[in-house]
């Protein structure tokens, strides 16, 4: 009897533990910056460990995808049509088949949550036009839906050859900056394509404010001015910042990169998680505090009306 007791309270214990949720990494970055070879690379790498995962492609642009889709957004929307429907061009189309997605996106969500405690990783691609995803209420609400259920890690892909010249590496990492105050989520910078060219130099230059200033000092230009006054103002960003040299093509840095992604992980439920549920525990208690606040009103008008009919919401009572 004693050991069945035990058994049971083991049991207990165990259906006591949190559901294991897997990591959902949206990936965005410029067009050019090799974001779907890279989304291909993972998916294969995560395959090859026998990882399960999903894969969710947000952009309707894209022509071929040269890796599986569990969702995909040109299975509902129809981006060619979108474009004739609303007499709209090609980036305008892609923003409007966002919206119209997120609209549904419960749905997806639907989707992951019947899969999710089978899954490790969530590898989520977005369009080429980065402004789009970033920028948008749609991809707000994306965002948002993710992060307060699942732990969710944003990847800013880069293209380390382009960023050789340091006045596109400024340009690159204010947008990487932008993007991790308006989503406030764990960030991980994924220089991309060091096949081509070494991150060495990106690295050095996040962590040594003078050698950035050296580079600079080919560039007399007017903008070489205002990126070394900005380079003051990133320190603070690069601190906490976490970076990866990855080759999509090769497959050099992949265990790197997921070893970064499970950081972040803990990351979100040690930093981003209870700010959430702060977040959502101040809403609540504002709404409850209006709705008292309306209950009050209701009964000084009734009883300034003495049960008389009274338009409800104006306090009728003239001290």
């Amino acid at each position: 009897g004693r050991k069945r007791m035990e058994a049971a309270s083991e049991n207990k214990n165990e259906s006591s533990e949190p559901q294991k949720l897997p990591t959902v990494c949206i990936v965005i970055g410029m067009a050019g910056s090799g974001k779907t070879t890279l989304m291909q690379r993972l998916n294969a790498h995560l395959h090859e460990h026998k990882k399960p995962s999903y894969v969710i492609n947000l952009d309707p642009a894209v022509k071929n995808l040269s890796y599986g889709a569990n969702i995909d957004i040109r299975d509902t929307i129809k981006y060619k049509d979108v474009m004739k429907q609303y007499n709209l061009g090609p980036n305008g189309a892609i923003l409007t088949s966002l919206n119209l997605y997120a609209t549904r996106f419960d749905q997806v969500m639907g989707f992951m949550d019947k899969r999710a405690s089978g899954l490790d990783y969530v590898l989520m691609d977005t369009p080429g036009q980065i402004e789009i995803f970033t920028w948008s209420a749609s991809g707000a609400i994306i965002t948002e839906s993710l992060a307060a259920t699942y732990p969710t890690v944003v990847v800013y892909v880069v293209d380390t050859p382009r960023s050789t010249s340091p006045i596109t590496f400024m340009s690159n990492m204010l947008y990487a900056c932008s993007i991790l105050y308006k989503t406030r989520l764990p960030f991980i910078v994924v220089f991309n394509k060091t096949d081509i060219a070494n991150h060495d130099f990106a690295v050095n230059w996040m962590t040594d404010f003078e050698a950035f200033q050296e580079a600079l000092m080919t560039d007399e230009t007017h903008m070489s001015n205002l990126t070394r006054s900005m380079s003051l103002v990133l320190e603070e960003f690069y601190r906490n910042l976490q970076c990866v040299g990855l080759s999509a093509v090769t497959g050099f840095g992949v265990d790197d990169f997921f070893a970064a992604v499970d950081k972040a992980t803990d990351e979100y439920h040690e930093v981003y998680k209870p700010e959430l549920q702060k977040k959502i525990a101040e809403k609540k208690a504002k709404e409850e505090k209006k709705k008292a606040k309306d209950l009050q009103r209701l009964k000084e008008d009734l009883q300034a009306s003495g049960g008389a009919n009274v338009v409800l919401g104006k306090n009728a009572r003239k001290d």
